[in-house]
């Protein structure tokens, strides 16, 4: 059911699905879920001229994705202000058919397209940087030290804008052709795949007597990653 409080997904020609167009989920609440499962996403720009595609972690905060990274970082830094392609994907098992062009993957995947706005706002930037911290490691943000003066310096914070994406998933098992199945003598079916968190590995230096959090063992028991 979509969801009617926000806009629906593909509001535009060039994040409009033109393959496998069955696959598209228009709802925002997909979107969002998509993204909150996820660990790293993978960012487009053009670096000198030329594209590049670069793994980062991010948070999302609503209808905003947050990225940061060192102020030195070219990519970064050639990302402001220009259009950029971020992908989030998981998959979530391989498809064995009968014949080799319809081998596929069952995943969830999310492409945003748009601006990369620099956050200069100092409250906007401690929070996206907040908002970060707790999409890969929740309740953290508030157990540890918050940065300093000197470290937000050397930090930039990025934000782009949830409004044009786009939302593909593949669930279900093989696509054969009907010869195929007929013709028989092949196993086909779907190999699924999931992460899970191992047990927690205490640093070398960590002094006697520190606890693991209680949000970081409830992870150890929580549902698959993704």
């Amino acid at each position: 059911m979509t969801n009617t409080t926000r806009p629906a997904l593909s509001p535009t020609p060039r994040s409009t699905l033109t393959r496998a167009k069955e696959r598209g989920i228009a709802d925002r609440a997909v979107l969002d879920a998509v993204l909150d499962a996820g660990l790293v996403c993978h960012l487009g720009v053009l670096l000198g001229g030329s594209p590049v595609v670069l793994p980062t972690v991010y948070g999302r905060d609503g209808d905003t994705l947050y990225l940061h990274g060192s102020t030195g970082a070219g990519n970064l830094r050639a990302a402001v202000g220009t259009e950029i392609s971020v992908a989030v994907t998981h998959v979530d098992g391989l498809v064995y058919a009968r014949s080799a062009m319809h081998f596929s993957m069952n995943f969830r995947s999310a492409v945003i397209r748009g601006e990369a706005v620099l956050v200069t706002d100092d409250a906007e930037r401690d929070h996206a940087l907040a908002v970060i911290v707790e999409h890969s490691a929740p309740g953290s943000w508030d157990r540890v030290r918050p940065p300093n003066r000197k470290e937000m310096a050397a930090t930039m914070v990025v934000a782009l804008d949830l409004t044009e994406a786009s939302v593909k998933v593949r669930t279900g098992g093989p696509n054969d052709d009907a010869d195929d199945i007929a013709t028989g003598g092949v196993w086909a079916g779907v190999l699924p795949l999931r992460q899970v968190w191992g047990e927690p590995i205490p640093a070398g230096d960590l002094e006697p007597g520190i606890e693991v959090p209680a949000e970081v063992a409830a992870r150890v028991c929580a549902v698959p990653v993704g």
